[in-house]
């Protein structure tokens, strides 16, 4: 019976093991195209940028273009928490504003097949590759919060425009790894917030684990404890402040939907 046992857990351990990630797949069109990052000097020129119209959650035009920024006029960071259900867990995602062009926003997602959902427990276990979606707000934020309706709340984050643009160069780096060599996503170990607070280490971040960056729904407490936002408000009142639905709601598919998104916050725009 042990050895028996013995050859099934060895023959599932090996399977296990040779199970590799792929960019070779059926994707869904909104996790279709890899970006990339090709840096000459100061410009950065993103391929794969994603900009899709939306008419609903499911009913969009595929765009997909080609963005040219200048790491010189990168001058802030916004940190985004998005939640389909209030509770323990959302997702967490970043943009990179600029004093010359719209923010670049980039979110750490699943790469799920057609047919193929989110399931947190299926993706401790090798079940979706990894991407980062990046692209224009008017698609990355304005689809939650307009055709998924989930809660967004929009955070500036207090740091200089030297450590912005040193997590910029961390990013695209990343970004063009992973366009190389596919990988699989895990709630634990490569997904949104653990990764957002790995490059924030990578580019000098000076801080101890905290189980706010696993219990993401938790983590806009975490950045206003450590002081990464604007104290002068009360949590609560920030966190109010912050949420950004009825002003996407209100610029609809406005061009300026970045700006008006931001006029209502504690801290002026980029």
């Amino acid at each position: 019976m042990f050895l028996a046992f013995a050859v099934v857990f060895l023959s599932v351990l090996v399977w296990w093991l040779c199970i590799r990630p792929s960019h070779d797949r059926h994707w869904r069109p909104e996790v279709a195209v890899m970006p990339r990052a090709i840096i000459d000097g100061d410009r950065v020129r993103i391929t794969g940028f994603r900009n899709f119209e939306y008419r609903s959650t499911d009913d969009f035009t595929v765009r997909y273009e080609e963005r040219e920024f200048l790491i010189s006029h990168l001058t802030s960071l916004d940190f985004f928490v998005s939640y389909w259900k209030q509770g323990p867990v959302g997702h967490t995602f970043v943009s990179f504003n600029f004093d010359n062009a719209l923010p670049l926003c980039i979110s750490i997602e699943t790469r799920p097949e057609v047919g193929e959902g989110f399931s947190p427990i299926a993706s401790l276990f090798k079940q979706f590759e990894l991407i980062y979606v990046v692209g224009d707000e008017r698609d990355i934020v304005r689809v939650r919060t307009n055709y998924r309706k989930e809660d967004v709340y929009l955070y500036h984050i207090l740091t200089s425009p030297e450590n912005a643009r040193r997590l910029f160069l961390v990013y695209m780096d990343r970004i063009n790894k992973l366009s190389d060599h596919a990988e699989f996503y895990h709630l634990f170990s490569n997904s949104c917030t653990i990764n957002i607070v790995r490059y924030a280490n990578s580019a000098g971040r000076i801080g101890r684990f905290d189980i706010r960056h696993l219990l993401n729904g938790f983590i806009d407490s975490y950045i206003y404890s450590a002081g990464l936002v604007d104290n002068t408000l009360p949590f609560d009142e920030l966190r109010r402040r912050s949420r950004i639905n009825d002003a996407a709601l209100a610029a609809g598919d406005a061009p300026d939907l970045s700006q008006r998104i931001r006029a209502s916050l504690p801290l002026p725009g980029p």
